[in-house]
């Protein structure tokens, strides 16, 4: 019987869903990304979970279970795609504006390129 849910991806972001009851799964790297598509299959689970990250360095091993009944392999995206992308249209407002993104930083990172 198919009941069980995974999700993979980084461990901040996976383990959110961990408290909802759902297996997670936060490779350390492409071969353990892959070990965990593998045990998917073999421990009969319905339905995972994919971020985006792994999405295209795991297209093989998706392409492999679509030709299987389960489990579903659903990618998934998180919140930093769309802060960045706004930072970066802050960024270029700011600096068409002041002619510099002093006004524009980051806690903890220096963001000048």
């Amino acid at each position: 019987m198919f009941e069980k849910v995974a999700v993979i991806g980084e461990s901040d972001l996976v383990f959110a869903f961990k408290a909802l009851g759902l297996n997670v799964f936060a490779p350390q790297d492409l071969e353990e990304a892959k070990k965990t598509m593998e045990t998917l299959e073999k421990e009969n689970y319905a339905l995972c979970f994919v971020h985006q990250s792994f999405l295209k360095p795991l297209e093989e091993e998706r392409e492999a279970l679509v030709k299987k009944f389960c489990p579903v392999v659903v990618g998934f995206r998180d919140h930093r795609d769309v802060t960045d992308y706004l930072g970066n249209i802050m960024r270029e407002m700011t600096i068409k504006a002041t002619g510099s993104d002093s006004l524009i930083k980051r806690k903890g990172k220096d963001e000048r390129r």
